[in-house]
């Protein structure tokens, strides 16, 4: 990912990078400082930090002391979302780099998770920002939460509508990166009616990710994005493009019967993404994922400064062009 995008915070971004090494560096075990600084040094987008920072540099009373917890709270919150996600994945690598369950075990990545969690409600509660914010990020993991829930209920059940999925994804990423545009404004002082625009940009953004997200899981190899390729066909989640192809592949039956088979074989999902790869599947999510994107655009309030308002396009464009 291209940082050009955020050259109007780069040095606030610098300094969340320490922020987030302060953070998870426990003065009681090495080893948990060992883990939590592999956790947050291997790699990552900052998407979201960055989508907090540019809508409080937005407000009228910016604060890069006030704002700078919050953000690094946010990018933990994140951190401890994914390690979990691995134990419950089984995954061995992300972002090219070994997990925390692959490098240690599945009890450390837990409880390192845990341990990051803490932390960045620690930060909240230590600055103060309200009950607003205390509560709408107790409601962000909990979302996280059930998204994985219901994305498990759902594994290997292929037989539902789009409505579902979209419920799905927007509790399991366009919630968290709606929040952390709304809590910069509100933070950086912002009127609650811009704040409510730039929460919408944040949703439909979230949105148009995790849906490029799961294209990129059917369109790509293993080395461009860092996982296995149609890693989420193996573990029975069927997402937009695969939902598409059910819809209207020859195929269907075949394709059908391999989604729904917990027993999958390696050969057996090669098979399933080559018929979904035949369809316009990808070309459909494609096209949703353009259409969230071009309504963010749309939302940006006007207030906002020019150099702000062309980051937040760009984060857009960076959304819908990504590769990885």
């Amino acid at each position: 990912m291209s940082n050009a995008m955020f050259d109007v915070i780069k040095g606030d971004l610098e300094q969340l990078e320490e922020q987030l090494i302060e953070a998870v560096s426990s003065p009681e075990d090495d080893l948990v400082t060992e883990v939590g600084t592999h956790l947050v040094t291997s790699g990552g987008k900052r998407i979201r930090p960055a989508l907090c920072l540019l809508a409080a540099h937005g407000g009228a009373s910016f604060s890069l002391a006030r704002t700078l917890p919050l953000a690094t709270a946010l990018e933990l919150i994140h951190t401890a979302s994914l390690v979990h996600d691995d134990v419950i994945d089984k995954a061995d690598t992300r972002r090219g780099a070994p997990t925390a369950n692959a490098k240690w075990d599945n009890k450390i990545a837990i409880l390192a998770g845990d341990y990051i969690f803490a932390r960045a409600f620690r930060l909240v509660a230590e600055n103060s920002y309200g009950d607003h914010v205390a509560n709408r990020l107790a409601q962000l993991v909990g979302n996280l939460s059930v998204g994985e829930i219901i994305q498990d209920k759902q594994m290997y059940k292929a037989e539902r509508d789009e409505k579902d999925y979209y419920d799905r994804i927007q509790k399991k990423t366009a919630d968290f990166l709606e929040i952390c545009c709304e809590l910069g404004a509100l933070v950086g002082g912002m009127e609650p009616q811009e704040a409510k625009c730039l929460a919408e940009y944040g949703h439909c953004i979230g949105m148009a990710f995790q849906i490029t997200d799961d294209l990129l899981d059917i369109l790509e190899t293993s080395e461009q994005i860092g996982k296995p390729a149609g890693n989420d066909i193996r573990q029975g989640i069927v997402t937009l493009p695969v939902l598409r192809a059910l819809s209207v592949s020859p195929a269907h039956d075949e394709l059908l019967a391999i989604v729904t088979d917990p027993g999958m074989t390696d050969e057996m999902a090669a098979r399933a993404l080559a018929i979904v790869r035949a369809t316009d599947g990808a070309d459909f999510a494609k096209a949703k994922a353009d259409a969230y994107l071009a309504r963010a655009k749309e939302v940006l309030p006007a207030a906002l400064s020019a150099e702000i308002r062309d980051a937040y396009v760009q984060v857009a464009d960076f959304i819908g062009q990504r590769d990885f």
